[in-house]
C-alpha cells in the first residue's frame, strides 16, 4: 500500500512538472455593432437608400484561438497558434478563401522561438499586420479598411505555405522575413511570395516599415491572388509579379494624444486593362495605389479616447484615368474594463473618378463622375469583448 501511495506520488509530481513546462491558452474576441450607411447600392433594383445591419467584427474580427507553449529546456520553446473567425451576427465562418472550407483561416503556425526570436511556418500574415498597430487599423480596425488598408496589407492578409523568422528584440528593433511556396512543380517562381520588415520602439517613438512581393500562380500563396479563377489567371500568368507592396508608418505619443502618419504604395503590375467605365475603377483594378494617412488618439481618461483619422488614396488606371478616394473617420471607444469597451464611430468616404465601395463594402452603386452617390457616411455603434 506504502509503496503504491509512494508510486502515484512520484507520478503526480511527473505529472506536475510536464504541466508547468507547458500551456495551451484559448482567447477570443467578439465585436458587434449597429450599422447605418447612406447610399447603399440595392443589388435587386439598382437603387440606392439608407441601410441598417447588424455587422460583426467592426473594429477587430471575431474570433476564437488557441496558443501553446512548451518548454524544450535550454532556453527552446515549442509554439503553435490556431485561429479562426466567425461572424456573430449569424455564426457563420469568416472570410474564406474563394472555393475553400478551411478552418484556422485567420492563422495556423507551429514553430520554435528563444533567444534568437521565433521561426513559424503556416498560414500566418506578413509584417504589415505588425505595424499596423502605429496606424488607424488600431484604433479604427475595419473602419478603414475598404479606403485602402485592405490593399495595402495592414488590415493582415494570409500567406499560405509560409515560413517566417521575426528576430528578438533588439534594443527595441524587431525584425522580419517571409517566405511563401508556390508549390507548383517546375516552376519554383509561380506563386511564391515574400517579405521583409522591420519596427524601432523607443518611448514614445513608433517607426515601422514593411516591404512585400507576390507572385501569381495555380496556386498563389498570397490569399490576396486567390479568386473563383484563380487557376486560370495562375496558369496564364505564372511567375509573374502580381502585387508589391511598401508600408512606411510612424507613430507618436506626445502626452495624452498619440498622433500618427503612415504611407503605403501598391502596385498591381498584372492589371494592364484600363476600367472601361467609371464604375468597373476600383482600387482592386488600380495598377498603381498611393495612400496616405494622417490620425489622432487622445485619451481624455483612461478609459475614454476620441479618436480621428483622414485616410486618402490615389488610384492608376493604366491610362489617363485616376481615381481618388478620402475618407474621413471619426469616433470614440470607452473602456468598461480590460476585457469590454462600447464604441461609436462616423465616418465619411467620398470618391472621384472611380466607383465608391463603401465604408462596410456596401457600394453607392455610382456610374458616372460627380454623381451625388460618390460620397458616402456610415455610422456603428457597437461592443466588443476580449477573453
Amino acid at each position: 500500500m506504502k509503496k503504491s501511495l509512494l508510486a502515484l506520488a512520484v507520478l503526480g509530481a511527473f505529472a506536475g512538472a510536464a504541466q508547468a513546462q507547458s500551456s495551451v491558452t484559448i482567447y477570443g474576441i467578439v465585436d458587434t455593432g449597429v450599422v447605418y450607411t447612406s447610399k447603399a447600392v440595392n443589388t435587386a433594383t439598382g437603387n440606392t437608400g439608407s441601410k441598417f445591419s447588424l455587422n460583426s467584427g467592426i473594429i477587430q474580427g471575431s474570433r476564437i484561438g488557441f496558443k501553446g507553449v512548451e518548454d524544450l529546456g535550454g532556453g527552446l520553446s515549442a509554439v503553435f497558434n490556431l485561429e479562426t473567425g466567425f461572424n456573430n451576427d449569424n455564426g457563420a465562418l469568416n472570410g474564406q478563401d474563394a472555393g475553400s472550407t478551411n478552418l484556422f483561416r485567420r492563422k495556423s503556425v507551429v514553430g520554435l522561438a528563444g533567444g534568437f526570436g521565433s521561426v513559424l511556418v503556416g498560414r500566418q500574415t506578413d509584417f504589415a499586420d505588425t505595424i499596423s498597430a502605429y496606424t488607424s487599423v488600431n484604433d479604427f480596425g475595419g473602419v478603414t479598411g475598404a479606403v485602402g488598408h485592405n490593399l495595402d496589407r495592414l488590415e493582415g492578409t494570409r500567406t499560405n505555405n509560409s515560413i517566417s523568422y521575426t528576430t528578438a528584440n533588439l534594443s527595441g528593433f524587431t525584425g522580419n522575413l517571409i517566405y511563401g511556396f508556390g508549390e507548383t512543380a517546375g516552376q519554383t517562381s509561380a506563386g511564391q511570395s515574400f517579405g521583409i520588415g522591420g519596427k524601432y520602439d523607443n518611448g514614445p517613438l513608433g517607426l515601422g516599415i514593411n516591404y512585400y512581393q507576390s507572385k501569381q500562380g495555380a496556386t498563389p500563396s498570397d490569399t490576396s491572388l486567390i479568386t473563383a479563377t484563380s487557376s486560370t489567371t495562375g496558369a496564364a500568368q505564372a511567375g509573374n509579379s502580381a502585387l508589391k507592396s511598401l508600408n512606411i508608418v510612424a507613430s507618436y505619443q506626445f502626452g495624452p494624444a498619440r498622433v500618427y502618419g503612415n504611407y503605403s504604395r501598391v502596385k498591381q503590375d498584372l492589371n494592364t486593362t484600363s476600367p472601361a467605365t467609371v464604375a468597373a475603377a476600383t482600387l482592386g483594378s488600380a495598377n498603381k495605389v498611393d495612400v496616405y494617412e494622417l490620425g489622432t488618439a487622445y485619451s481624455l481618461s483612461p478609459s475614454l479616447k476620441l479618436l480621428g483619422a483622414v485616410t486618402h488614396s490615389r488610384a492608376d488606371f493604366n491610362s489617363s484615368a485616376k481615381g481618388k478616394l478620402t475618407q474621413i473617420s471619426l469616433g470614440t471607444d470607452y473602456w468598461l474594463s480590460k476585457r469590454t469597451d462600447l464604441y461609436a464611430f462616423v465616418a465619411n468616404v467620398r470618391a472621384t473618378n472611380m466607383t465608391n465601395t463603401g465604408v462596410f463594402g456596401d457600394a453607392t452603386g455610382s456610374a458616372t463622375v460627380g454623381n451625388p452617390s460618390d460620397s458616402q457616411t456610415a455610422v456603428a455603434v457597437g461592443i466588443r469583448h476580449k477573453f
